[in-house]
């Protein structure tokens, strides 16, 4: 008996000792590579989302077992949302795991998946699409809600510090991102579809949610890039929203962030020239927010081809010579590597069939076919080649990773006006369309291999979940089976699936935590957590 009242006192103590943990994270830690935590959306600032840890190998990843599960209940259910889905990627720090869906921030037991808090927001109007996770700097937690604000808590408790309302729902703005925190800026990105606003990147004082600067992505009177509009009020209706996180690179201080598509959407006759700096890679001064260079993906776009797609920071020897990277797999099919420098283009290249193109311009962007315009009778172009979830890079295979669809979409022009607002057309896809997983050498924009997807049912809209790889060969997604699938990196070759509740929805990561490695993975309204069996 007297066991029994000690075993209940010590799993008392244990419950309470892990609801008061007390999280603090360095600054300088956030961009360090991923050992015992996960501090920031990708990883780290490179965007790679590639981890060292190699206790899980392609020799013992069959026995993963589920470990502990997290399931949300019903407080996602709200305002028409059918049911919470996890599309965030979980941070962790000090062996408390973050997550997020719209309105709601947990913090979890790493090990256990128990609850030690919830934050609950009460939003008034904001689009509930998605939430794709927090920031965090010392013992603060940044969260972004629909109708955007930015709630900074107390990372140890759940308790709201300050709030600043950034942009106005009532003109259709709308927040889904994960703040990405660097040295002392919170940098945050907005969403918006077709209210014809422009996007931007704002930046705040981590401590009292001062703004230090705003950058618009699209350009303002007496910008010479206003030439690629055809006047300032197009301009400042034009989109370009700024929606998914960003990368970073500390030796250049230089953030490197992609940007939406062009407003009015689909209807581009009122919008004549490139539409700068929509559809971009764009490279910003941290200090300033100051546009340092740019690469236009999808000059012009009339395909609503988000350029969301995280810019990979990769490190490479190119004829002999060390050179700074910048990878990206775009939604138009394009693979692009640039020289993050200054954007000139080392690769542009087609990774899914492309015939939309007549070329490429001097500075490598592609040139646009205008009969592939969407038109009254309809347009036959590509469906969407990929969409946000991660891609990730392996540091010792050179390969990079990415969820790809060949397919065909029907786009319509709805709006002929001369001058079309909003959505100005729509988009539907037309026959059967084909999942990839591709492992792309950036150096050539060549696939050293692909994994078709046996794709059942054909989902439409679905590309594929988001990419985790680690040093010991691996590569973890799902597919839209309801899989979660490790790869072998080198080969493709699979190596272990697990049935989940619902497809993988967030982004994948892993960490060491109590001396084991954990792989965690949300699926629909449920957070998972797999490790293998103690020997």
């Amino acid at each position: 008996m007297k066991f029994g009242v000690l075993l209940c006192a010590s799993l008392a103590f244990l419950s309470a000792a892990s609801a008061q943990v007390q999280v603090s994270l360095d600054p300088k830690a956030i961009g360090k590579t991923p050992i015992d935590s996960w501090t920031t959306f990708n990883g780290d600032y490179t965007g790679q989302r590639y981890s060292t840890l190699n206790e899980i190998t392609p020799a013992n990843v069959s026995q993963l077992a589920t470990g502990w599960t997290f399931k949300i209940d019903s407080v996602g259910a709200q305002r028409g949302a059918s049911e919470p889905i996890i599309k965030c990627t979980p941070l962790l720090v000090n062996g408390v795991l973050y997550i997020t869906i719209p309105d709601h921030v947990w913090a979890l037991d790493a090990t256990t998946g128990k609850e030690i808090w919830h934050y609950d927001w009460v939003d008034h109007g904001g689009h509930l699409v998605g939430q794709r996770g927090v920031g965090m700097y010392k013992s603060t937690v940044y969260f972004l809600t629909p109708d955007n604000w930015l709630v900074a808590l107390n990372a140890s408790t759940g308790k709201e510090l300050w709030k600043k309302n950034f942009a106005d729902a009532r003109k259709q703005y709308f927040s889904t991102s994960a703040p990405v925190v660097i040295k002392n800026h919170v940098i945050v990105g907005v969403g918006g579809d077709a209210m014809d606003m422009p996007g931007f990147l704002d930046s705040f004082d981590p401590e009292t949610g001062e703004l230090q600067w705003t950058w618009w992505s699209t350009p303002r009177a007496g910008d010479p890039a206003l030439k690629t509009w055809p006047n300032a009020a197009s301009s400042e209706h034009g989109g370009g929203m700024t929606w998914m996180p960003g990368t970073y690179d500390a030796d250049l201080n230089l953030l490197y962030w992609p940007t939406g598509n062009t407003n009015p959407v689909f209807a581009g006759q009122g919008r004549p020239g490139a539409n700068l700096w929509t559809e971009s890679i764009v490279a910003l001064d941290l200090e300033t927010g100051k546009l340092k260079w740019y690469f236009q993906v999808s000059p012009h776009d009339t395909h609503d081809w988000d350029n969301t797609t995280a810019p990979i920071l990769i490190d490479k020897m190119v004829d002999g010579k060390p050179r700074k990277l910048l990878a990206q797999a775009a939604r138009n099919g394009f693979f692009v590597t640039l020289d993050r420098t200054n954007g000139k283009y080392l690769v542009v290249k087609p990774y899914v069939p492309l015939d939309y193109y007549s070329g490429l311009s001097p500075k490598g962007e592609p040139i646009p076919i205008a009969d592939k315009d969407p038109s009254v009778g309809g347009s036959l172009n590509i469906t969407n080649a990929t969409n946000w979830e991660a891609p990730a890079y392996n540091q010792k295979t050179g390969l990079m990773y990415v969820n790809a669809v060949e397919g065909k979409s029907i786009h319509y022009l709805l709006d002929t006006s001369e001058h079309p607002s909003g959505y100005g057309g729509t988009g539907a896809g037309v026959g059967l369309s084909t999942r990839f997983l591709k492992a792309i050498d950036p150096l050539t924009g060549n696939s050293a291999w692909a994994h078709e997807y046996p794709n059942m049912n054909n989902a439409p809209g679905t590309v594929g979940a988001s990419i985790l790889t680690t040093a010991s060969n691996l590569v973890l997604t799902g597919d839209d089976q309801k899989n979660l699938i490790a790869y072998s990196a080198d080969k493709g070759k699979i190596l272990w699936h697990q049935e989940l509740a619902a497809n993988e929805s967030g982004g994948i990561v892993t960490y060491m935590l109590g001396g084991r490695q954990w792989i965690v993975a949300g699926a629909g309204d449920t957070l998972y957590g797999f490790v293998l069996p103690t020997r």
